[in-house]
């Protein structure tokens, strides 16, 4: 019965093997690329620039808001934080694709300056203004990212992730802003495991459209 039993587990085997051989699935591929070694050095080092990017926009809203002392130590971090993200895609899209980004993220973080400041001096107006033109900010660096590779990030997936990043970020900052420090641990705590699942869509989606740069 053993005997009979090994045969037909090898042939399984045997036929398996041929069809993957003859039909290989996207779905191995895609697997096969992400976990060799560029794969994932890829996957750690976009999930590190984007966690560093959540961290040290959290230390800066709680500078601004305390008045601390390292506000400006906390900033230029953030900002060099910008700079570290537009060159990790300069291998795949180029030195000016690279610095683009870069030159919309320092945007993203100066305007959210702005919001956080207008929300804790209670200015409606500067607070609508700011706001506005955070979320239009935000629509171009979905629609650059979308831009350079629609095929795996379409624009209205880009938009939506890019809108979460914001509520989230507000809630952070307005629930730091009132003293509410539960609903500040809870947001960031949101904020960080939505920037993973960022992190790693664009790390798919690098792999996806240069699969050569990942075997």
């Amino acid at each position: 019965m053993n005997r009979q039993v090994n045969r037909v587990l090898v042939a399984l085997l045997v036929s398996l093997s041929l069809s993957l051989l003859a039909n290989p699935s996207s779905a191995a591929f895609s697997r096969q690329q992400k976990e060799s070694p560029k794969g994932m050095a890829l996957h750690d080092a976009m999930r590190q620039l984007w966690e560093d990017h959540v961290t040290w926009t959290r230390v800066f809203i709680i500078s601004a808001a305390g008045d601390l002392p390292d506000k400006p130590a906390a900033t230029n971090r953030l900002l060099q934080n910008q700079v570290d993200i537009g060159n990790a895609i300069k291998p795949y899209y180029g030195d000016a694709a690279g610095d683009k980004l870069t030159a919309l993220l320092k945007d993203h973080i100066t305007t959210a300056a702005e919001v956080v400041a207008a929300a804790k001096s209670n200015d409606s107006a500067k607070l609508a203004d700011a706001n506005k033109r955070w979320y239009a900010n935000a629509d171009q660096i979905a629609d650059f990212l979308s831009g350079a590779n629609s095929k795996n990030w379409p624009q209205a997936e880009m938009r939506s992730m890019m809108h979460e990043h914001l509520d989230l970020t507000t809630k952070e900052a307005v629930a730091r802003l009132h003293g509410d420090w539960a609903g500040d641990i809870a947001a960031y705590d949101a904020v960080h495991q939505h920037i993973l699942k960022m992190a790693d869509g664009l790390t798919m989606g690098i792999i996806k459209q240069f699969p050569n740069k990942f075997m």
